[in-house]
């Protein structure tokens, strides 16, 4: 059965969704299961000693041979090191999506008729030229890339969502960014304007502030399991993972507890939402106001909004709603799962680039796009021009050495270390 795909590569997690074409016109999207018990995959990549690469959290902790966050770093002309090799940030962006696109091909059956992948806000021209490049050069050529802001307008507004005018706030793993986004007829959601947060913030920020605080609630000689000693990592690690848990259980529970295991066997810390709102108050306060600031360089006043809708798993938080009701009027849009809207949005958008010429959207903003597509079936896409906007700062030149990519069969092998 035809389908399109949409992919949403964030800072800690990669999310995708498909739309199928059925009898009577495209079906709504539906998640792809990614992980091997969940719809997300971490967004990291890791290369074993033997050249073998994986997607997801190794099982042995090597920095050495792990890449993370390596999306945000598009635009950057230093590479990171990897297994010993340097790589571009958008060079790793590839070869995640395209595990993405081999997962679903496994699944479907068939390629996906169109891939819609989105990227942060802020850039523009200079950084997606370079991940256009970087996946024309993988094999994938058949992608348009769209922000943010634009696919997740398009997912609340499939669930019924009215208006015009919203803003986006979007708090991810590791960053946040405020939008406002438009609808013109004829063309669609256009993106007014964005900005980040002043300080980078995202849920991992929230799982920090929370593994500090379980920490203080211990006696001096388990607090000192986490700073000294050969395990000393590995119970951090542990921690940190089981604070994010517990994160995401007061989205709905009221008190959970965070279990650690010591040489006294299981430790229970309790933690309620009161105390989690205390710690991350100060700086959702801020990033709310960000997001008035940027309704105001827009020319616009607050009331002028129709809503505001939130994407990424952070924006699961009730204190995020409960600070935008307060501070903006009109509704609050969130999914069941905002993690995913990105995602789902992009299969949507997906649907509108394979649509009939006579009923494809003419949305300057995707016009540039649909033409590098197109030409890129047939050549690559033009070389990057660093007086795009706004390139990289100025450094010394640093040879980079090309990712040496194994075949698609053999190279993406397991998620997380599972078959």
């Amino acid at each position: 059965m035809p389908y399109v795909l949409g992919i949403d590569i964030g800072g800690t997690t990669t999310t995708a969704a498909v739309s199928r074409l059925g009898n009577a016109g495209w079906l709504a999207p539906e998640v792809v299961r990614l992980g091997v018990r969940s719809t997300t995959v971490p967004s990291v990549l890791h290369v074993s000693g033997d050249g073998a690469l994986t997607v997801g959290e190794p099982v042995q902790l090597d920095a050495g041979r792990v890449a993370r966050g390596f999306v945000r770093r598009i635009g950057d002309d230093v590479p990171q090191i990897v297994g010993g090799e340097p790589c571009t940030p958008q060079a790793l962006t590839a070869v995640l999506a395209m595990w993405v696109v081999e997962r679903v091909l496994a699944h479907e059956g068939e390629p996906a008729e169109q891939v819609v992948i989105s990227h942060p806000a802020a850039w523009g021209t200079y950084r997606r030229e370079l991940l256009h490049r970087a996946l024309w050069e993988i094999g994938l050529a058949n992608v348009t890339l769209l922000p943010e802001p634009v696919v997740a307008a398009e997912s609340h507004a499939a669930r019924g969502w009215r208006g015009r005018t919203f803003g986006v706030y979007s708090l991810g793993g590791s960053d946040y960014e405020a939008s406002v986004v438009r609808w013109a007829e004829g063309i669609g959601f256009r993106l007014l304007g964005s900005a980040g947060a002043i300080e980078p913030f995202g849920g991992a920020d929230v799982d920090e502030a929370l593994v500090g605080h379980v920490r203080s609630r211990l006696d001096r000689d388990l607090r000192e399991m986490f700073t000294s000693g050969p395990q000393a990592r590995i119970a951090l690690f542990g921690l940190r993972r089981e604070c994010r848990r517990v994160k995401e259980e007061l989205t709905t529970a009221t008190e959970a507890d965070v279990v650690l295991s010591t040489s006294r066997g299981h430790v229970r810390v309790p933690v309620t939402r009161a105390e989690l709102d205390e710690l991350v108050r100060p700086a959702l306060e801020l990033s709310v106001e960000t997001l008035a600031q940027v309704i105001h360089s827009c020319g616009l006043r607050r009331r002028e909004l129709d809503g505001v809708l939130l994407v990424g798993g952070a924006a699961r938080m009730p204190l995020v709603a409960e600070l935008l009701r307060a501070a903006l009027p009109g509704p609050v849009g969130v999914a069941a799962d905002p993690q995913t809207t990105a995602a789902e949005g992009g299969a949507l958008a997906a649907v509108q680039v394979v649509s009939p010429p006579s009923t494809r959207r003419q949305d300057p903003m995707w016009i540039p796009e649909q033409r590098a597509i197109e030409a890129s079936n047939h050549e690559p896409p033009p070389p990057v021009q660093e007086g795009m906007d706004a390139g990289p700062p100025p450094r010394p030149p640093v040879e980079i050495t090309p990712l040496r990519l194994r075949p698609t069969q053999r190279l993406f092998g397991l998620v997380g270390g599972q078959a």
